[in-house]
């Protein structure tokens, strides 16, 4: 009996091991190729078919926003987009259009769209209020101690360029932006930081629009 079953065993163990071969290598498979080409067209153009609007509608060209409540992209590092996209896919960053959008996107489409938006050129901003621009610059330089505020600088960089992942790039930003999201970490509208929902709650609401006013003004 065992003799007569051993050609049938033998053939299915074959297969069992030709398919776990195939799932193996599927599994091990090189990750898609970055494709910045791929994002820019997705940011210029959208995707009619699944109702996804181009990007450049609120972010502007090239990720240069000319609406100071959206914020400029270009020039971020390609890290902290990949992150913010995927968090606002979460509860951790919730918006009611960018949260929409970000889950509409598959993850290979978030690196793509970051890849293309970290190799562009921001468009300088500039500061605007003389009369607060030395507070700004106080409080980003050296933060403030008695309130036990860090200097900004300390983790966005003494010219505002950010840390890859970590911290954003605030020079050139819109103000109305940078004070947007200082509100929303003090409220815990934004709860992507625990240490910038900390440090925000510890400054008033004229400390935010002068260091705002005085990053914008970075290069």
């Amino acid at each position: 009996m065992n003799r007569a079953f051993s050609p049938l065993v033998k053939s299915l163990l074959l297969a069992v091991l030709a398919v776990s071969g195939v799932a193996s290598a599927a599994e091990h498979a090189a990750p898609a190729k970055v494709d910045p080409a791929k994002g820019s067209t997705l940011y210029a153009d959208g995707d009619n078919a699944r109702g996804l609007p181009a990007c450049v509608s609120c972010h502007g060209a090239a990720g240069n926003s000319t609406i100071a409540a959206n914020p400029k992209l270009a020039g971020q590092p390609e890290a902290y987009l990949y992150k913010q996209l995927v968090n606002f896919a979460s509860p951790s960053r919730n918006n009611p259009v960018m949260s929409t959008y970000a889950k509409m996107l598959t993850d290979d489409e978030k690196k793509n769209i970051s890849a293309y938006l970290s190799a562009q050129v921001q468009k300088a901003g500039a500061a605007k209020n003389k009369d607060t621009v030395e507070l700004g610059k106080k409080i980003y330089r050296g933060g403030i101690a008695e309130k036990n505020v860090p200097a900004c600088a300390s983790c966005h960089g003494p010219a505002g360029g950010g840390i890859p992942a970590l911290y954003p790039r605030l020079a050139g930003q819109h103000q109305d932006y940078t004070v947007g999201q200082l509100t929303a970490f003090r409220g815990e509208g934004r709860k992507n930081s625990a240490e910038m929902s900390t440090i925000a709650k510890r400054l008033s609401d004229d400390e935010m629009k002068a260091v705002a006013d005085y990053v914008a003004g970075l290069k």
